[in-house]
């Protein structure tokens, strides 16, 4: 019995949180806005599955406790690529939201929301550079 209600909490839960991100995946729709801007609208079925196989060895590996023995090297490219999805979604949460235009009306540069831009992304890529560089070992 303890069996079952240990298997029955664990569905659930995992199906809530599957639940979430799809929905979170679906509000931002990010998906199709990045099919728009690469012109790509015929690899969809591609993103589709890769967000979908993106979850299930995730979780896999996280359920697994698994270790890669890859070169340090690897580092790097793994670092970008997670560092391209954080940004892509903090731009679609931001677009989502209208923060931008917002944040540009209330300090009074609507005619230079691109120096706004600029100032948000080259603040948050020298703030990265500087954690990574004083702080982590």
């Amino acid at each position: 019995m303890l069996d079952f209600a240990v298997v029955f909490t664990g569905l659930a839960g995992g199906i809530a949180v599957g639940a979430g991100f799809v929905a979170f995946l679906s509000v931002l729709g990010l998906i199709p806005r990045l099919t728009q801007l690469t012109k790509s609208v015929r690899l969809i079925p591609i993103y589709e599955w890769a967000v979908v196989l993106g979850a299930l060895v995730g979780a896999w590996c996280s359920l697994r406790d698994t270790t890669f023995y890859l070169s340090s090297y690897w580092l790097i490219i793994i670092g970008l690529l997670c560092g391209v999805f954080v940004g892509m979604l903090a731009a679609a949460l931001t677009e989502v939201l209208n923060v931008l235009p917002i944040l540009a009306k209330r300090v009074g540069m609507v005619d230079r929301i691109v120096a706004l831009l600029m100032a948000l992304v080259l603040g948050k890529v020298v703030g990265s550079l500087f954690h990574w560089i004083y702080f982590v070992k």
